[in-house]
Parts: structure tokens; C-alpha cells; sequence
């Protein structure tokens, strides 16, 4: 009975002992984005510009749908002039760059481990140490110089969007109708760099971890094809039950 009650901790602990193992062989390999700037430019191209689009559409609609819930509850209580700022602080601080790292573990984070999951299950990943290569130099470390280089402005384009959505919302819905003086003027008074800077703290920290995960599940794969997909399922799993359990202690942190 206590090996099974163990068995969780146990796991637990040597799953973080694994990432911070990877991080530590991949710090090693830091100047890889002077050495070799093509594989890093190609990962901030998958990660970024592929990304920007559905990145934008959610940003818009979350945007959207803050104005759209605050304005019914703001006009039953006449001060309507308050959405720019209940729009502005929840998408820059909270919303915005946590949306983004969802966005980053369901489509950079699963591809990422379904690549380094396929290449471990058929032995390209041993192939490698055989010829002296590093995954960690060729494989590792330009993801993560992706993500950092990246994340930060991600998170700043969801937010501008999220905050051009609710204006649109906040314009035209029949019961709001703010116009975008007002809407603007408010979000001004209420939002300083503070607020967008910590939410592009907060994306760097979520799509740097996000990765890490995806590469360290990838790198850990064993068995037959079939564990590829179950890869994938954990990659995406534990990234996404990792932003939700730091978001809480970096807000408090933050406040």
C-alpha cells in the first residue's frame, strides 16, 4: 500500500527531475542562436507567424465576448463608460496570455512531440548520439529560442486584438452601443505598462515551459508507434495543468 501511495510522488518528482535535466544539457548549447540562426528563424516561423492567425481570431472573439458579457451587466447598472477597463485589465493581465499558451501546447507543443516522439520511436534520435550530435543543440535549444523571443509579442498582439474586439462589440451591440472615445479614453485611464508587461511575463514563462514539456515527452518516448500518440496526449495535458497551476501563484505574485 504505501509503494502505490509513493508511486504518484515518485513519478511526479522524476518527471521534474527529466525537464530540469533537458534544461540544464540544453543551457549548454545557448549560443546555438548565433551558430546557427536558420533552425532558430525556421522554429520562430512555425511558432510565430504560422500561430498568428487562429492566435488573432481567439484574441478578436475573446475581446468580443468580455465587452459583450461586462456591457450586459455594466448597463443594468448604468456606468456602461467601464468596459474599455474591464476589457483592458482581464485580456492584458489574465486572458490574453494564458489563451496564447493554450494555443502554443495544442498546436506548437503537440507537433513538437509528435516530431521528437517519431524520431525516438525509430531510432533517428540515436542515430544522432551515435554521430556525436546533441539533440539537445539541434533539437532542444532552438525551440526555446523561439519561444522566448516570441511569446513576448504574441502576447501583445492578442491583447491589442482582444482589446480592438471588445471596442468593435462595445460599438455596435444595440443595448452598449459606447462609442470609441469613450471606450479608448477609459481603457487609457485604468491600463499602464505594468498590466501589459506582466502579461508578457506570463506568456514568456507559460510558451518557455510549454516547449520544454514538448520536447522532454517527445525525447522520453518508448515503444511502438502507437506511443506517439499517447505522447502527444500527455505532452498537451501536462502543459496545460502546468499553466493553470503557475498563472494562479505569478498573478499573486504580480499583485
Amino acid at each position: 500500500m504505501n509503494l502505490l501511495l509513493n508511486n504518484p510522488i515518485a513519478n511526479f518528482f522524476d518527471k521534474v527531475g527529466q525537464h530540469l535535466l533537458l534544461l540544464w544539457n540544453s543551457l549548454g548549447y545557448a549560443h546555438v542562436i548565433f551558430t546557427q540562426p536558420p533552425r532558430v528563424i525556421e522554429q520562430c516561423y512555425i511558432m510565430g507567424y504560422r500561430s498568428l492567425p487562429i492566435i488573432s481570431i481567439l484574441s478578436f472573439f475573446i475581446g468580443a465576448v468580455l465587452a459583450l458579457q461586462a456591457g450586459f451587466v455594466l448597463s443594468q447598472l448604468s456606468v456602461l463608460e467601464y468596459i474599455g477597463s474591464f476589457v483592458g485589465l482581464s485580456s492584458a493581465r489574465e486572458l490574453a496570455p494564458v489563451m496564447v499558451a493554450f494555443l502554443l501546447a495544442g498546436r506548437v507543443g503537440s507537433a513538437i512531440t509528435a516530431e521528437l516522439a517519431s524520431m525516438k520511436v525509430y531510432s533517428e534520435i540515436d542515430a544522432l548520439h551515435i554521430m556525436n550530435v546533441s539533440p539537445e543543440k539541434i533539437l532542444v535549444m532552438p525551440r526555446l529560442w523561439a519561444a522566448i523571443v516570441l511569446m513576448p509579442f504574441l502576447s501583445i498582439i492578442a491583447i491589442l486584438v482582444c482589446w480592438l474586439g471588445g471596442a468593435i462589440i462595445a460599438e455596435f451591440i444595440g443595448f452598449i452601443q459606447l462609442s470609441p472615445q469613450i471606450y479608448w479614453r477609459n481603457l487609457q485611464d485604468f491600463i499602464v505598462w505594468k498590466d501589459v508587461a506582466d502579461g508578457m511575463v506570463k506568456a514568456w514563462v507559460f510558451g518557455f515551459a510549454v516547449v520544454l514539456i514538448a520536447c522532454n515527452q517527445g525525447l522520453t518516448t518508448t515503444g511502438g508507434p502507437r506511443e506517439i500518440g499517447n505522447s502527444v496526449t500527455k505532452s498537451v495535458v501536462n502543459s496545460m495543468i502546468f499553466i493553470l497551476f503557475t498563472n494562479f501563484f505569478i498573478t499573486r505574485a504580480q499583485m
